[in-house]
Parts: C-alpha cells; structure tokens; sequence
C-alpha cells in the first residue's frame, strides 16, 4: 500500500505540473486528439518533468500491484486528485475550502478503510481470454479518441477523459497478467501489447484532454474508468478478496476514497494566469 500511496504522490504532482504545460503550448487545429501537441508540450520543461514523475510513480504502481488487489491500487491512485489539490494550493496560489479540506480527508479515511480490509492479490493467472480482451480495450481507447474530435466540448472532455481512465486502467490489469518477463515468452503475451497500447493512448488523450476541453469534466471522467472496470476485473476473474468479514469495509473504503477523489476534480484545472506567473517557490 506504502507503493500505491507513493504512486499516488508522483501522479497528483505531474498532474499539476502537466496541465499548466500543455495549456502553454501552442495550440492545435484539430477538436480531437492531436499526437503533435505531445511534441510541443515536451518543449516545456513542467511537462518534461512530470513525465518523470509519471515514469516514478509507474515503477511504484506496479510494484503496488504485484502485492496488493487492483482495487486498492486503483482506489490509491484515484486519491492523486488530493495529492493534485494540496500540491495546487502551495504551486498555484489556490485555496482550499472547508468542504474541499473534508473531501481530502474523506479520501483519507477511504484509503485507511481499504488498507485495513484489503487482503493479498488474486492468485488467479488469468485467462487468454482476458488478455485479448485487454488488448482489444485499448484499441477501443484509441478509437475513442478519434471519436471525441466530433463531439462537443463539454461531451469531448467526458469522453477523452474516461479513454484515458480505461487505458489506465488496461495498464493496471495488464500488469497482473504478465507472469514473466522472460523472452521470448513475454513477447507472445498479448498483455505486454496491452499495456504498452493502453498506456500510450491514455497520456494522448489526457494531454488533449488537458488543454482543449473541461479538465475538471476529463479528470472525473479518467477516475471513473481507472477505478470501477480494473476493481471488477481483479475481483470477477484474478480472484482479488478483502480480509475474512471485512468486505462492507472495503466497500466502504472504495466508496469514499473514490467520491473524495471526484469531488476534487476541478483540481486538474490549471488557473488562467500565465506559467511565468507562477510562484518561484513552485520550482
């Protein structure tokens, strides 16, 4: 869990340091997603180095899952939001409220609740099925993708958002269906092509998400899709349990952690003053 929290940390800091770079690159011609503005976001250095935030927090994340059920792990890395809110209000000179402060607290306790009622992982391999099935997930994110270019902007950001949490979450569950990484035998797991595919997409469509549409509607949107699908998945066929009797409080823990995180969304909004306007204490 201590990995998870980690990866959580890593993620909700990039966040920041991300969304303000992607809104200072020049923008694109197209509505939908444009593979071209993750080269013009990597010219900015906030964006480069919450790519080595996300690459840290990736490590931890799959050390997380390797231990722990995907619904802990998917729970913990929702909680980025809180992260994302604290880290915004030293950052950006943003203020948290009253309710804003209890719903940091609520994912707070959510995560407490988890790790007290979560049990080891699932000791099921998962079958070929899945794998495929997996695979084909996360072309549908990419197809999604091209699908939000027509819609509208508040519809675009839903959409790019929740690929983003689906291609996420391919990752998380892709992870536990690599039961090695030898070769040539990893080379013919469809999970590998999964991860690798889903990850890909999902930082497309959240950098576009980030700059061209509603990044609160997006960012609700991405929590929702890499937290429900991978806890059923783990729990339906990777045989994830809770502790004995302590199910109601995973539930729980599941529940508030999650609504916690939504209810910080609008903290994935970058404020309208331009990057140079940023404290020097921000780094």
């Amino acid at each position: 869990m201590i990995c998870a929290l980690g990866s959580a940390v890593c993620f909700g800091t990039a966040s920041v340091l991300q969304a303000v770079a992607t809104r200072a690159a020049e923008p694109g011609t197209g509505s939908g997603v444009d593979p071209a503005l993750l080269l013009r976001a990597l010219r900015q250095w906030r964006y480069v180095a919450g790519l080595a935030l996300d690459g840290l927090g990736f490590v931890l994340q799959i050390v997380a899952l390797r231990s722990i059920p995907i619904y802990a792990v998917g729970a913990a890395l929702a909680a980025s939001l809180a992260v994302t809110a604290v880290v915004a209000a030293r950052l950006l000179n943003t203020r948290l409220s009253r309710t804003e402060w209890a719903a940091v607290a609520a994912v707070c306790a959510g995560l407490a609740m988890l790790g007290l009622a979560s049990g080891e992982e699932g000791d099921r391999a998962g079958s070929d099925a899945l794998r495929w099935a997996m695979l084909g997930v996360a072309f549908a994110v990419l197809l999604a993708g091209t699908v939000a270019g027509r819609l509208p902007d508040r519809a675009r950001a839903l959409v790019l958002g929740l690929g983003a949490g689906c291609g996420f979450g391919v990752v998380e569950v892709s992870v536990r269906l690599i039961d090695t990484v030898s070769l040539p035998e990893v080379l013919t797991n469809p999970a590998l092509y999964a991860l690798l595919l889903g990850g890909g997409a999902a930082f497309l469509l959240l950098t576009s998400a980030l700059q061209r549409g509603s990044v609160t509607t997006a960012t609700a949107g991405m929590v929702i899709g890499e937290t429900i699908g991978p806890a059923l998945v783990g729990v339906v066929w990777l045989g994830d349990r809770t502790r004995e009797g302590l199910e109601w409080l995973a539930v729980a823990g599941f529940v508030v952690a999650v609504a916690g995180a939504l209810a910080l969304a609008r903290f994935g909004e970058p404020p309208s003053t331009a990057p140079a306007e940023i404290s020097p204490s921000g780094g």
